[in-house]
């Protein structure tokens, strides 16, 4: 499998990394999303192995620690084949020290996600929420400390503003603190709101895309269309999870699009989505997800071909946005502000 350097440090990932968020979990959002027990993680691991793919996302708040120590589980013996990501920050427990990104919550997490993932370090650790509160020197060396003993090898965040990552970034080059190497954002062909601001700055100062959601909480999936009901299991029942807002008629303009595609490549909708994706500017790595061992080929199958130029300027076109201000103002000015993409 492709790998890609992940921002300005030397650390390869695979183009696809593992989503665990359905590991360990039952009950509330995981009936929508999936429960996937020890025995049928390392199943998947194996598959992902055997594709290359070796890095493994998840986070000490998926199914209240159920899924790091799942995956723990899962990899346990082959350590040094994988690559860990997971992700602290978010309330954990009652106590003014479960939640945020102050230095003793953090020291404490990273404590708890390394004795659940039968590890001694984290290959990318990453700021699940952006925390007003604690100033970003604080956590910033707090990361730094860790990183130094040995406990991390890069940081990143997820989920920021263009601002809130920038701040962090000035602090890092100013007091010579270890920089956020990769941001975990929301970006699929029905969510392109990265590319206005976020994708400009992950340019400019070197910052990796590791897209989540890449199928738009399963959106393109094929089989939400015009007239057809909502799968059982998808990510956007009401009670699965807050989710973003999609158009109905945008949605069906881009599927349609895709179905052209698809009619002209043999591929399905979500290869072309994941495959699409791949190629835009400041993406390292891409979070796939995976009911089950089919799911899992299936989307392995996006990798190892590529869109036709007109094919990707067809996808461009019908899951194109409206500019925000002051996007739509500079638009008009492409010799001092050229586009990215």
């Amino acid at each position: 499998m492709e790998t890609r350097r992940l921002g300005r440090s030397d650390f390869q990932v695979p183009v696809f990394m593992l989503g665990t968020g359905n590991f360990g979990g039952k009950g509330g959002v995981y009936d929508h999303r999936g429960s996937t027990d020890v025995a049928a993680a390392t199943r998947l691991v194996d598959i992902c192995l055997d594709a290359g793919l070796t890095m493994f996302d998840t986070a000490d708040a998926y199914a209240g620690g159920a899924s790091e120590e799942t995956l723990g589980a899962a990899i346990k013996g082959r350590r040094n084949k994988v690559l860990i990501s997971t992700k602290g920050g978010m309330r954990v427990g009652p106590g003014d020290d479960d939640a945020g990104n102050t230095r003793a919550h953090l020291t404490k997490a990273v404590e708890a996600s390394l004795t659940r993932l039968g590890t001694d370090v984290i290959d990318l650790y990453q700021l699940h929420i952006y925390d007003a509160v604690v100033p970003v020197e604080e956590t910033l060396g707090a990361l730094d400390d860790l990183i130094r003993a040995g406990k991390l090898r890069q940081i990143g965040v997820s989920n920021f503003t263009g601002w809130q990552l920038m701040k962090g970034l000035a602090a890092s080059d100013a007091h010579g603190l270890a920089r956020y190497a990769a941001h975990q954002a929301y970006y699929s062909l029905v969510g392109r709101d990265y590319e206005q601001e976020l994708m400009p700055l992950a340019l400019d100062q070197d910052v990796s895309c590791v897209a989540w959601s890449p199928l738009g909480w399963g959106r393109l999936t094929g089989k939400i269309r015009r007239g057809s009901p909502m799968p059982e299991q998808s990510r956007l029942h009401a009670d699965a999870r807050a989710v973003p807002t999609v158009d109905n008629d945008y949605l069906y303009r881009v599927v349609d699009a895709l179905d052209v595609v698809a009619a002209e490549t043999g591929k399905t909708i979500p290869q072309i989505a994941l495959n699409w994706l791949l190629a835009r500017p400041s993406v390292s790595s891409i979070v796939i997800g995976a009911r089950d061992e089919a799911q899992l080929h299936a989307n392995l199958g996006a990798l190892g071909w590529s869109l036709t130029k007109a094919q990707v300027a067809a996808l461009d076109a019908a899951s194109a946005l409206p500019l925000s201000y002051p996007y739509w103002h500079q638009a008009a000015f492409p010799e001092r502000n050229p586009p990215p993409v």
